[in-house]
C-alpha cells in the first residue's frame, strides 16, 4: 500500500488533474462551436432554431416557469457553471493563490487591465449608438478552458507558474463579470421575486452556522432562491454564485470538505456537459449571404479589436505596471515575454462573452443588422492562434 502525498504534493496533483480537464474541456468547445456553426450552415439549421425555440414549461401549483430551451441553458445550466465559479473563487480566497497579496496583485492588475482597456475600445468605436452601447462588456471577459486548451497543445514547454497566472486571471475576471452582470444587464426588478430569494439567505446562513454538511438542504434552498431571483428580472445565474458562498469548505467532525467534494463532482459535469451544451446552442451563427462589411460593424469589429489588441494591452500593461512599482512579483520560472504570451491567449473570450453578448442584444431589433458573435468567434480565434505560435516560438524546444 502506497503511502499518501505530503499536502504540498498533492495540492500540486489536484492542481495538474484541474488544468488537464480545463485542457479537454477547452477541446470539446471548439468541437461543439464548430458543429454549431456546420449545423446552423446546412440543411440542418431549420432544425437547430426548432431545437432552440422549442418551448419548455415547468409548473408547480400556480408558480412556473415557461421559456424555449435555449433560455433554459442561458438561465438554467449556466446558473450551475456560475454556482462553480463561486465555489472557486471561495476555495481560492481562503485557501488557495488569493490568500497572497503579493501572489494575488499581478493577475488582479492584469484582469482588471484586461476588461478596462477591451471595454474602451469597443466603447470608442460604438458611441453616438445607444443600442450597440449595451454590448461594451463583450471583450471584456476571458474564456479559461478554451485558453488552457491552447497551452496544452504546447505541453511541458509551458511554465506551471504561467498557467497559474492565466487560471488566477480568469478567476479575477469570473468574478468582475459576475459584478457587470449584475449592475448593467438588469432592466426592471420585482420586489416580490427579490424579497423571496433575500428571505433564501438567513436559511442558508443558519445551515452554515450550524455546521450542516449534508448538501441537500443548501441545494434546495438554493433552487428556490434560483426562481425567485429569475422571477425577479435580475439574472438567475447570479444566484449560482450567492449559494456557492455559503457552502462549507470544512465541517467539525468532517475530514472531508463538503465545497471541495461539490467543486469536483461538478466540474465534470460543468466541463464536459453544460460548457459544450451552451456552446452549441449560442455559437449557432449563420454565414449565408456572408461578406466583408458584416465584420466591419463597429459591434463586431470592436469585438475583434478589443480582444485582439485590448487584451493585449491592458493585460500585459497593467501587469507590467504592478511589477514596476513593487506591488507583484513574476510567477516562478516565468518572465515578461511568457506574460505577453498569456496576455495574448486572454483575448479568447468565447463562452462569457457569449453570454454577456446573449443578455446585451436579446431580443434587440439591432441584431437583425450585426450579429455580435461573429466578433467574438474572429476575435476568440485570431487570439489563439497568435497566441499559440508567440507562445511556440519564445518556449523553450520540448524535451525529446
Amino acid at each position: 500500500m502506497s503511502s499518501p502525498l505530503p499536502v504540498p504534493d498533492r495540492l500540486l496533483a489536484s492542481l495538474k488533474e484541474f488544468l488537464a480537464l480545463e485542457s479537454a474541456s477547452g477541446i470539446l468547445l471548439i468541437g461543439a462551436a464548430v458543429l454549431a456553426m456546420v449545423v446552423a450552415n446546412t440543411p440542418l439549421a431549420p432544425w437547430y432554431n426548432l431545437l432552440l425555440e422549442l418551448p419548455v414549461a415547468v409548473t408547480i401549483g400556480g408558480a412556473g416557469i415557461d421559456k424555449p430551451l435555449l433560455l433554459w441553458v442561458n438561465d438554467g445550466l449556466m446558473a450551475i457553471f456560475f454556482f462553480l465559479i463561486g465555489l472557486e473563487i471561495k476555495r481560492e480566497v481562503l485557501e488557495g493563490e488569493l490568500r497572497d497579496v503579493r501572489t494575488v496583485a499581478l493577475p488582479a492588475f492584469a484582469a482588471v487591465g484586461g476588461a478596462a482597456v477591451p471595454a474602451a475600445i469597443y466603447f470608442a468605436m460604438n458611441q453616438g449608438d445607444p443600442v450597440a452601447l449595451q454590448g461594451w462588456a463583450i471583450p471584456a471577459a476571458t474564456d479559461i478552458a478554451f485558453a488552457l486548451a491552447v497551452l496544452a497543445v504546447l505541453g511541458d514547454r509551458v511554465p506551471l507558474g504561467l498557467k497559474i497566472f492565466l487560471v488566477t486571471v480568469a478567476i479575477f475576471d469570473d468574478l468582475g463579470a459576475i459584478v457587470i452582470i449584475a449592475l448593467f444587464y438588469t432592466e426592471s426588478v420585482s420586489l416580490t421575486a427579490l424579497g423571496t430569494a433575500l428571505a433564501c439567505l438567513p436559511v442558508l446562513l443558519w445551515l452554515n452556522r450550524r455546521g450542516t454538511g449534508e448538501l441537500t438542504p443548501y441545494l434546495l434552498i438554493g433552487t428556490v432562491m434560483w426562481f425567485a431571483v429569475l422571477k425577479s428580472g435580475i439574472h438567475a445565474t447570479l444566484a449560482g454564485v450567492v449559494l456557492a458562498q455559503f457552502i462549507p469548505i470544512k465541517v467539525k467532525g468532517n475530514p472531508g470538505s463538503p465545497l471541495k467534494a461539490l467543486e469536483h463532482d461538478l466540474h465534470t459535469a460543468v466541463a464536459f456537459g453544460i460548457l459544450p451544451i451552451f456552446a452549441f446552442a449560442n455559437a449557432g451563427l449563420d454565414l449565408s449571404g456572408f461578406s466583408l462589411d458584416y465584420l466591419l460593424h463597429p459591434v463586431p469589429l470592436g469585438i475583434v479589436l478589443g480582444l485582439l489588441i485590448g487584451k493585449q494591452i491592458g493585460v500585459f500593461g497593467f501587469g507590467w505596471l504592478a511589477l514596476k512599482i513593487g506591488i507583484a512579483q513574476l510567477p516562478d520560472g516565468v518572465r515578461l515575454r511568457e506574460l505577453y504570451g498569456a496576455a495574448i491567449l486572454c483575448g479568447v473570450g468565447f463562452t462569457m462573452s457569449l453570454f454577456i453578448g446573449s443578455l446585451a442584444f436579446d431580443g434587440s431589433a439591432a441584431t437583425r443588422a450585426f450579429d455580435e458573435r461573429l466578433g467574438i468567434l474572429v476575435g476568440s480565434l485570431f487570439a489563439a492562434g497568435m497566441g499559440y505560435g508567440y507562445l511556440r516560438w519564445i518556449l523553450p524546444a520540448p524535451k525529446e
